[in-house]
C-alpha cells in the first residue's frame, strides 16, 4: 500500500510518499511560497532532484503540482496517482476530541474547525491542505493525525491550570501539549533500541528544535508535557518565550501600550533565543556568537539548558525516577554541546554521558557512560512514518498502535 503524508502550512506544503509494504520512503517534497510571488516545488526521489517554479495561488494548485511531480515520467515515483491508496494529514490541534488518529469525514472536519481558536495559525492551514487534496483526489481516503493526541492520557493534575474551573468546563482551557507524534515515536523507538518493554520504562523525551517540548512518558503513556493550551508554553524556543509570569505581560502591555494580540505576537515571534540573544532564532548562529564572546548569546543558551534540566528533574520526580532520556529534533539531534551541558550535574540521578559517544549528530546512538544507570539516547524523529503507519492501520480496519 502506498500512502502519501501531507503537512500543510499557511504558505507551504510538505509531503512524503511511503511504500508501506516495507516502510520505504519513495519521495519527499516541499512546496513553498503558496499564494505569494516566487512559488516553487522541490522534490527528491532517490538521487533524482526535481524543481518547479510557477505561480501557485492556493493549496489546490500546490496539490496539483505535487501530484504532477510525483508522477513526472523522469523524476517522479509513481506512474499514476491511482497508485496512492490513502493520504495521512498532520493536524496541529485536535483538542480533547481526538485521542488517536482518525479517518477524515464531515464530523472530523467540523471538530478540526472547532479547535481553530486553540490553533489559529495552524489548524486553518491544515484544513486548507485537506480540502485541497479532497478536490484533486476526491476518491482517496484520508486520515488526520493530531499533534495533541498522544498527550491526552495526562491526568487532570497535569493538564489543568490553576484558574477558575469554569474556564475548563465552559471553554476547555487546559494543557493539550504538542509534538505528540514525535514524542510517541521516539519513546517507542527508544524501547525498541534498548530491547526493553516500554511498559517497564519511565522515559523523558526531549524534542528540541525551533519549537521545543518535553514529555514524561510512563509505561508508554504521556503523563505530563511542557507545552500547554498552545505551543507557547515550556522551555525557551527559537522565537517563543516559553514560561513567563503572566504579570510580566501586564507590565509590558501597560508600559508599551500593546494590545493582547500584539503581546502574543511578541511572545511567539520576537522572543526566545532571538529575543534574548539579539542575534538569531537559529541555535547554530547563537552558539557561534557565544563562542566569539557574545554574552547575550551565551545567556540565551544558558536559559534553554537551565529550562531543559528543570523539566528532566521534574519529570523524573513525578514518575518516581527516569530510566531513559531521549534527545531528538534539530537541536537535540545535532548539538553535542547542548546535550553535554544538559547532562552535566545529573549524575546525582544516575544520568551521565560518554563524551566520545556524544560527538554523534543526526543518528541513533546510546550516549550513556559505562556507569550511567539512566540510558541517554539520540533518536532522530520520524513523524511522517508514524502518520503513515496510523493511516495504514485505519485503512486496514485497525486502531492505531499508540
Amino acid at each position: 500500500m502506498k500512502i502519501l503524508v501531507v503537512n500543510a502550512g499557511s504558505s507551504s506544503l510538505k509531503y512524503q510518499l511511503f511504500d508501506m509494504d516495507n516502510e520505504q520512503m519513495l519521495a519527499k517534497g516541499l512546496v513553498e511560497r503558496i499564494g505569494i510571488p516566487g512559488s516553487r516545488l522541490k522534490q527528491t526521489v532517490g538521487e533524482k532532484k526535481h524543481r518547479v517554479e510557477m505561480p501557485m495561488p492556493d493549496h489546490v494548485e500546490a496539490s496539483k503540482q505535487m501530484l504532477s511531480a510525483l508522477t513526472d515520467p523522469e523524476n517522479g515515483a509513481l506512474k499514476s496517482i491511482d497508485e496512492i491508496d490513502a493520504i495521512g494529514h498532520r493536524v496541529l490541534h485536535g483538542g480533547a476530541d481526538f485521542t488517536k488518529s482518525t479517518k477524515i469525514d464531515e464530523e472530523c472536519m467540523k471538530a478540526i474547525e472547532a479547535n481553530v481558536p486553540f490553533g489559529p495559525l495552524h489548524n486553518p492551514a491544515n484544513l486548507m491542505g485537506i480540502r485541497a487534496c479532497q478536490m484533486v483526489m476526491p476518491t482517496v481516503p484520508m486520515v488526520a493525525a493530531f499533534d495533541t493526541s498522544f498527550h491526552q492520557t495526562m491526568p487532570p493534575k497535569a493538564f489543568l491550570y490553576g484558574v477558575p474551573y469554569k474556564y475548563y468546563k465552559e471553554h476547555k482551557i487546559r494543557r493539550y501539549g504538542f509534538h505528540g507524534t514525535s514524542h510517541r515515536y521516539i519513546s517507542k523507538r527508544a524501547a525498541e533500541f534498548l530491547g526493553k518493554d516500554i511498559e517497564e520504562l519511565n522515559i523523558v523525551t526531549c524534542h528540541l528544535g525551533n519549537g521545543s517540548s518535553m514529555s514524561a512518558v510512563q509505561r508508554g503513556k504521556c503523563v505530563d508535557t511542557s507545552m500547554g493550551l498552545t505551543p507557547l508554553e515550556g522551555v525557551l524556543m527559537g522565537t517563543r518565550s516559553g514560561n513567563v509570569d503572566p504579570a510580566v505581560l501586564q507590565f509590558i502591555m501597560n508600559h508599551d501600550g500593546l494590545t493582547a494580540d500584539e503581546m502574543l505576537q511578541m511572545l511567539n515571534k520576537q522572543s526566545g533565543l532571538l529575543g534574548i540573544s539579539g542575534i538569531s532564532s537559529d541555535m547554530r548562529d547563537v552558539e557561534d556568537a557565544a563562542a566569539k564572546g557574545n554574552e547575550q548569546a551565551q545567556v540565551a543558551i544558558d536559559i534553554l539548558i537551565h529550562g531543559i534540566k528543570k523539566y528532566v528533574g521534574a519529570y523524573a520526580a513525578i514518575m518516581g525516577g527516569a530510566d531513559v532520556i531521549v534527545f531528538t529534533g534539530g537541536i537535540g539531534e545535532n548539538s553535542p554541546e547542548l546535550r553535554e551541558k544538559v547532562l552535566d550535574g545529573l549524575a546525582f540521578m544516575g544520568a551521565s554521558i560518554d563524551p566520545n559517544k556524544n560527538c554523534v549528530r543526526g543518528s541513533e546512538c546510546d550516549l550513556s557512560a559505562e556507569d550511567s544507570k539512566v540510558k541517554v539516547l539520540v533518536i532522530p524523529t520520524n513523524e511522517e512514518l508514524v502518520i503513515a503507519r496510523d493511516t495504514l492501520a485505519i485503512m486496514n480496519g485497525k486502531q492505531p498502535n499508540i
